[in-house]
């Protein structure tokens, strides 16, 4: 077996049809756009390039065949945030091969090691974490867009090589047929008799308003996560200017108090039930038949992407005034029947309390791993994001 770093036409195209091999015959895979792949590895179209680097490699055996694949990169403004420098590692595919798969884990740590980082953390992406973040080790059902999807076997290779679990990613469920909880349409009906409150949801005409108010909420919202890092403009533009063939602007919420952005919640549709068809490419051919797929409604299911609020707003029920108007948009799309609420780490206990909330039940588990290169070396789990949130906002 070769390790080949990915530089050149030819083992870039390599690199993106080895899942044709890795997921032939099966029904749920979905490849995303080769296009979207490619684009991660563009220092030209990913902002991350601008404080990090990546690189990739594919695996071949001795008839030449690909038979796996890698990608390592170090994000140098968290990467020096943990106990032990983290770098990561991703798009990993590979054969039901552990000698294989431990080439390409080797070759991601080797690469590491020589940019000063003691640890990794697998399988994640390089760029925001709403996109292939975590191996699938529970509910191989159809993925959500943006959700990581891989075999079973994936899990095996990961524990043997010395991977731990870091954080558990759990997502969601909501039958849209189904009613809310009673309880917690009173939650909203409570909040939305506050006068200082306001519901609006996303349109084009002021994109730039909402991308700056997006920003205002979430550095404020999870400034208390651990290793936290603002917000980049730059990519929440890029992301929504890809977004847009697809995006419903009523799917999309902002909650005004007195005129400041205190709370959103973003869902997509899920593009990847017309994705499917696309096999990887949107060619001319493939850009109409997006077109008329989405036209025949293709779409029945959608995906909150990510939900924030202030903490010092988090107890005005907020959270239940944005379902309740986004319940009222998704009367009028009777074809939009499941929503996918993905993914909440299990650092996280209170928007998996939400989740319970509008009762959610349980559709997939995600587990982010992390390596460290020493054996000597203390390992660490997650932390949990205090409850207390709203606590510490009061006392700055």
């Amino acid at each position: 077996m070769k390790l080949i770093e990915v530089t050149d036409k030819k083992t870039r195209r390599q690199f993106l049809d080895l899942v044709e091999c890795i997921y032939k015959g099966d029904p749920y895979y979905v490849r995303p756009l080769d296009s979207e792949v490619e684009a991660v590895f563009d220092p030209a179209q990913n902002g991350f390039f601008k404080h990090g680097e990546a690189i990739r490699w594919i695996l071949v055996n001795d008839d030449g065949m690909v038979i796996g694949r890698v990608a390592a990169f170090i994000n140098k403004k968290k990467a020096f945030t943990f106990q032990q420098p983290t770098g990561g590692m991703g798009f990993f595919e590979c054969i039901d091969n552990q000698d294989a798969a431990f080439m390409l884990f080797n070759q991601s740590r080797d690469w590491l090691l020589a940019r000063e980082m003691q640890a990794m953390d697998g399988p994640v992406n390089f760029g925001e974490n709403d996109v292939n973040w975590g191996l699938l080790v529970e509910g191989f059902i159809h993925p959500g867009f943006g959700m990581a999807y891989n075999p079973p076997y994936y899990k095996s290779f990961f524990e043997a090589y010395g991977f731990k679990f870091y954080f558990e990613q759990v997502s969601n469920h909501l039958d849209l047929t189904k009613p809310f909880p009673e309880r917690f349409w009173k939650i909203a009906e409570w909040c939305m008799r506050k006068p200082e409150l306001s519901f609006r949801h996303f349109n084009y005409a002021e994109a730039d308003k909402f991308i700056l108010d997006m920003k205002e909420v979430y550095d404020d919202a999870w400034k208390f996560h651990e290793n936290f890092t603002p917000m980049d403009i730059s990519t929440l533009k890029k992301g929504l200017e890809k977004a847009k063939s697809f995006l419903d602007p009523e799917m999309i919420w902002y909650v005004y108090h007195d005129n400041e952005p205190i709370a959103f919640l973003i869902q997509f549709p899920d593009v990847n039930q017309i994705l499917k068809h696309l096999h990887g490419k949107l060619h001319p051919w493939n850009k109409l038949k997006f077109l008329w797929l989405k036209y025949r409604k293709t779409i029945t299911r959608t995906r909150i992407v990510i939900m924030g609020v202030k903490p010092k707003y988090q107890r005005y029920g907020v959270e239940s005034g944005i379902f309740w108007h986004l319940n009222e948009k998704m009367k009028h799309k009777p074809h939009i029947t499941e929503l996918e609420l993905s993914w909440v780490g299990d650092f996280n206990p209170k928007m998996r309390a939400l989740h319970e909330s509008v009762g959610a039940t349980f559709a997939k588990r995600h587990i982010t791993y992390r390596k460290i290169f020493s054996d000597d070396a203390e390992f660490q789990r997650s932390t949990i994001i205090p409850v207390d949130t709203k606590e510490k906002a009061m006392r700055q």
